[in-house]
C-alpha cells in the first residue's frame, strides 16, 4: 500500500516524527529556521498532510500547490490565524491545532515574566555585567513586592486561571479578571468579574492571557493606559495585537504606567532597532511561553496523532475545521 506524503516545515521533536514514520513518507524542512515561502511552494506539492508551525503562511497559493492530494493541515501551535481557513472550507482540507498543551507552560513563563519586571532583575543582571554593582546603595534598582498588590487579568481561560492560581501564594490582596463573560470557575481562586474599565483603574499587576480577535485588537492602547495606575506593571503572554505598540512606547516613555513584559509582540519577531528595545522598563522575550521539552513534545505528539487521525477517518484532539473527504 503507497504511504501517505507529509512534508512537515521543521525539525520537530522526536515523539511527533516517530508516529508520523510508522505509516507515512515523511519529508520535512531539515532546520530550525522558517522554511522560505518558495521552498514551502515546492515541498508541498502532492503532499497529502502538511504540518506547519505559527510562522509559516498557510495561503491559497500553498494550498493550490498542495493540489487534490491535500487533505490535512496540522499546525504545530495553539493560534492558527497563519492558516486561510477560508481557502482550506473551499478544498475541503481539515485544519487541527494543538491545544491546551502549553497552559502550564505559558503560564509559569507569565508568572516568571512578572517577577522579572517587577523586582527589575533584568537590569540587575545587566548592571553586574557592565561593572555598576559598587556598594550597597538604598534605593538603587528598587521594585515592587506582589504582595497586597491587586491582580488584573484579561481573559481568564486556562492560562488566565493558571497564572492566578499560581500568583495567590504571594499573597495578593485580591484577583479581578475580565473577559467575553463571567465564569465559574473564578470562584476556585476568589477571582471577581469586572468591567475593563475597572481593571485598568483598580489593577496594579494585569496580565494580558486572552486571544487575538477582532474585540481585543490594539484594546491597550492611549485611551486604556491613561485609566491605569503609574505604578502598573503590565505583562503580555497573549497575543501581541491586543497591544498597541507606539501607544505602549509613549506610556513607559512618559511613565504613564511603570513598566511592561511582554511575551509576545506585533510584529513578531520585533525588528532589533523597535523603539520598545531602548527602554530600561520594557522586557521583551522572544515567544518563549512554550518553551519547554514537556510542551514541545506534547505538540509534536498531538499534531501528529491529528494527521492520522485525520487520514485514518478518526476524530483529532484539536479540530479547527473538520475533515469533509473519507478517510484511507
Amino acid at each position: 500500500m503507497t504511504k501517505i506524503k507529509v512534508f512537515v516545515t521543521r525539525r520537530i521533536p522526536k515523539p511527533g516524527l516517530h508516529i508520523l514514520l510508522q505509516d507515512c513518507d515523511v519529508q520535512f524542512w531539515d532546520s530550525d529556521e522558517a522554511i522560505p515561502q518558495d521552498e514551502l511552494l515546492k515541498k508541498v506539492q502532492g503532499v497529502g498532510a502538511l504540518l506547519c508551525m505559527l510562522t509559516d503562511k498557510i495561503d491559497e497559493e500553498v494550498l493550490a500547490k498542495g493540489g487534490e492530494n491535500l487533505r490535512i493541515v496540522s499546525t504545530m501551535s495553539v493560534g492558527y490565524e497563519h492558516i486561510d481557513l477560508e481557502a482550506c472550507k473551499r478544498r475541503g482540507i481539515a485544519v487541527t491545532n494543538t491545544p491546551n498543551v502549553s497552559t502550564d507552560s505559558v503560564s509559569e513563563l507569565t508568572v516568571s515574566l512578572l517577577l522579572l519586571v517587577a523586582r527589575r532583575l533584568y537590569e540587575g543582571i545587566r548592571a553586574v555585567h557592565g561593572g555598576e554593582w559598587g556598594k550597597w546603595k538604598p534605593m538603587w534598582l528598587c521594585g515592587v513586592e506582589l504582595t497586597n498588590k491587586t491582580v488584573g487579568i484579561l481573559g481568564l481561560g486556562r492560562i488566565g486561571y493558571g497564572v492566578a492560581k499560581r500568583l495567590k501564594p504571594f499573597g495578593i490582596e485580591r484577583i479581578i479578571y475580565h473577559d467575553v463573560c463571567r465564569v465559574s470557575y473564578a470562584d476556585d481562586i476568589g477571582a471577581t468579574y469586572v468591567d475593563f474599565s475597572t481593571l485598568l483603574n483598580d489593577s496594579d499587576i494585569i496580565c494580558i492571557c486572552c486571544n487575538l480577535t477582532p474585540q481585543t485588537k490594539h484594546k491597550f492602547n492611549t485611551k486604556a493606559f491613561e485609566k491605569m495606575k503609574k505604578s502598573a506593571v503590565l505583562v503580555n503572554s497573549g497575543r501581541g495585537g491586543v497591544i498597541q505598540h507606539d501607544d505602549l512606547y509613549e506610556a513607559l516613555r512618559t511613565n504613564s504606567i511603570a513598566a511592561a513584559g511582554l511575551d509576545v509582540t506585533e510584529p513578531e519577531p520585533l525588528p532589533k532597532d523597535h523603539p520598545l528595545l531602548t527602554l530600561n522598563n520594557c522586557i521583551v522575550l522572544p515567544h518563549m511561553g512554550s518553551n519547554t521539552w514537556e510542551s514541545r513534545n506534547s505538540m509534536s505528539e498531538i499534531a501528529a496523532n491529528n494527521i492520522m487521525a485525520v487520514l485514518n477517518g478518526t476524530t483529532a484532539v484539536g479540530e479547527v475545521i473538520p475533515p469533509q473527504k473519507n478517510g484511507l
